[in-house]
């Protein structure tokens, strides 16, 4: 798990060391343990431990090591393949390096290092780029092809980790994280108005190829971009794979469900791969409990097993009973993590710089406090449960896809019994299951007249218009593009589109804020593939019960009362009474200059917005947070918001 960024200069034109430097420098917490930098001046390539040796490169890599395989220098990159031909930097992790390597070695090659960058280097030596379909694991690189003069950027199955890149007079410049590219002089700072708005208004971030800043873009999920040396300014990304939402299956449950017990535990195993001690976050929920109890079974009664969990101050929303069911059936070292609304001041602007982007809630401080407390238990190595509920259709207003399906497929009975179950279930209601029903089959005019009819216009009060509009930014919410099987459509657009993406952003910047590697075993693409091809009762079950297969595959793995949960409480805060608390810093920063300043915001709107809500005469959401978030990012990153 490392930190990577680099520089293709124009022809004829040099990098300046310095800015390698600072590169490295901006990128030090995703890899403390040691520094690397590739310097190719048009003829042949070196590397290098100091950014001054650079002088003349035409091309330079920057990486930042974090060890967690192979601690070896033999693991140090930039690395490079034994004849010169090929250089890389690479973030992340290979989970089966160990069988790509035992095939490779049958056919020859010989390895020197214990690493899976050597062996990532080497399938695509043997390979190519088809190598990218083999591996499973996460992974972004940048790779030099000497022979071949061109630069290889590429960016794992989901997107779990990050690469950023842009272009301009100084060539093509990327990195893992925006904070390291604002370094490379003649990036610019201004907002995208489009990408500004969808954030304002919908808490939207992370999907495609845009930012929130205008001249950087994200290399998207499963896509490689390849560019000629010679010429920084082409090439386009093209994806190496996606999921096909046309293969279907007709297994039956049972069966499935033992299938689905041997992927996921095939998954967990791969990532309990570390030479470095590791843990697992554990909320109390049906996914952390399972990656939890799936480590206890594949680690034996007597592994070493760590978990640190979040605990809210609010009973309405804590789940510290369910943490100590599993943890005791586990038997885990437990570490807890337990912030409170002055915290959240105190490290604001970290977790804004952290960031890069604006995010969505207060939730992204408490998993920032969890990764801080896993590093003060001394962990190096997490493993996570995000991405369960985007496959397994975890979150409620997925049950409006389902009922979707159910009248798309004629079953007009079986879909007025699924929405009496579903209106029953805690937390959903008749109004809510309608409204969210309204959101997904509604076609694109009639949704936008049901959004204003609910109070719900496209600019608010607080929201200045016409900036928006003079700038084309449309005002759409983005909505997946449902068919006969809607619930499938839903999860793969908010597993490549919506959720998924924001929150694998919220996830990486928190864990390596702390130099700590954080796992996602649920996403992997023979695990993913294979649910979303099941029948769509088999994740929600005719009563509403969501992950419904992934229930019965964990008996026996997780507590009972645990699987049986039908609540969904989700890695909430209690955002309401922290910023009730903090009402005075609201005020303050809502009414500074830099707020003032932010053309896209009407500050005097907001802040009788604001104080409407705490007179409780207008409902609290998380566009406070929005607000706040927006003014603290501007001022953090020098954010230009154009004439």
């Amino acid at each position: 798990m490392c930190g990577i960024a680099g520089i293709l200069a124009p022809p004829g034109r040099d990098i300046d060391p310095a800015t390698l430097a600072s590169l490295g420098r901006r990128l030090a917490h995703r890899g403390p343990d040691d520094e690397g930098f590739l310097r190719w001046d048009g003829r042949e390539a070196s590397a290098h431990r100091d950014a001054a040796r650079c002088v003349g490169a035409s091309l330079a890599f920057v990486h930042r090591r974090l060890s967690i395989l192979d601690l070896s220098a033999a693991g140090w990159q930039p690395m490079g393949t034994p004849d010169g031909r090929y250089w890389i930097v690479f973030n992340g992790e290979i989970y089966n390096f160990r069988e790509l390597r035992e095939e490779l070695a049958r056919n020859g090659r010989v390895f020197v290092s214990g690493s899976d960058t050597e062996v990532l280097l080497a399938a695509i030596e043997a390979w190519g780029t088809m190598a990218l379909s083999r591996l499973v694991g996460m992974f972004a690189f940048a790779l030099l092809d000497v022979r071949q003069r061109r630069l290889l950027l590429a960016r794992d199955f989901f997107g779990i980790k990050p690469l950023y890149f842009a272009r301009g007079p100084f060539g093509l410049a990327f990195a893992s994280e925006i904070k390291a590219l604002l370094e490379v002089p003649g990036i610019s700072r201004e907002a995208d108005p489009a990408r500004l708005y969808q954030y304002l208004r919908f808490g939207l971030t992370d999907h495609g190829a845009r930012t929130m800043f205008a001249g950087i873009e994200q290399l998207p999920a499963a896509h490689l971009l390849q560019v000629p040396l010679d010429e920084p300014s082409a090439g386009t990304p093209r994806p190496f794979w996606s999921i096909d939402l046309a293969r279907r299956s007709d297994e039956p449950f049972d069966v499935a469900a033992v299938r689905v017990r041997e992927l996921f535990l095939e998954s967990v195993s791969l990532h309990l791969r570390s030479d470095v001690p590791l843990g697992a976050a554990l909320s109390g929920g049906i996914d952390s409990s399972a990656i939890v109890g799936a480590m206890r079974y594949l680690l034996g009664p007597r592994g070493d097993l760590h978990a640190v969990s979040y605990v809210a101050d609010d009973p309405a929303i804590s789940e510290e009973r369910w943490i100590e069911m599993v943890a005791a059936a586990a038997g885990t070292h437990q570490h807890r993590a337990l912030p409170e609304p002055l915290d959240l001041i105190a490290d604001l602007d970290h977790l804004v710089e952290t960031q890069d982007e604006p995010f969505g809630s207060t939730s992204i401080y408490a998993q920032h406090r969890v990764f801080r407390a896993a590093r003060a238990a001394g962990l190096t190595v997490m493993l996570d449960g995000q991405g369960a509920d985007e496959i397994l259709a975890g979150y409620r207003p997925y049950l409006a896809a389902r009922l979707c399906s159910l009248a798309r497929g004629g079953n007009w009975l079986e879909a007025a019994r699924f929405f009496e179950r579903a209106a029953a279930l805690p937390g959903v209601g008749r109004r809510a299951l309608v409204e969210w029903l309204g959101g997904v089959a509604a076609p694109p005019a009639l949704f936008e007249l049901l959004r204003i009819a609910a109070g719900r216009p496209r600019f608010p009060s607080w929201l200045r218009g016409a900036w928006f509009e003079a700038r084309g930014a449309a005002p759409n919410f983005p909505r997946a593009r449902l068919g006969r099987n809607a619930l499938a459509d839903q999860l793969y657009f908010t597993v490549t589109t919506s959720s998924l993406p924001m929150l694998l952003r919220y996830e990486d910047r928190n864990s390596m804020a702390f130099s700590i590697e954080s796992r996602v075993p649920f996403l992997v693409p023979a695990l993913v593939e294979y649910l979303l091809a099941l029948p769509e009762e088999y994740l929600l079950a005719p009563d509403g019960t969501s992950k419904s297969i992934f229930r019965a595959a964990m008996r026996g793995l997780v507590p009972d009362p645990v699987l049986d949960r039908r609540d969904k409480i989700g890695f909430a805060t209690p955002e309401r009474q922290w910023l009730g608390q903090l009402a005075p810093r609201v005020r303050e920063t809502l009414a500074d200059a830099t707020a003032r300043a932010i053309p896209a915001l009407d500050t005097d709107a907001a802040l009788a917005e604001w104080e409407a809500i705490l007179a409780g005469s207008r409902a609290f959401d998380w566009r406070v947070w929005r607000w706040i978030n927006v003014v603290r990012w501007t001022e953090r990153y020098g954010v230009t918001y154009g004439t």
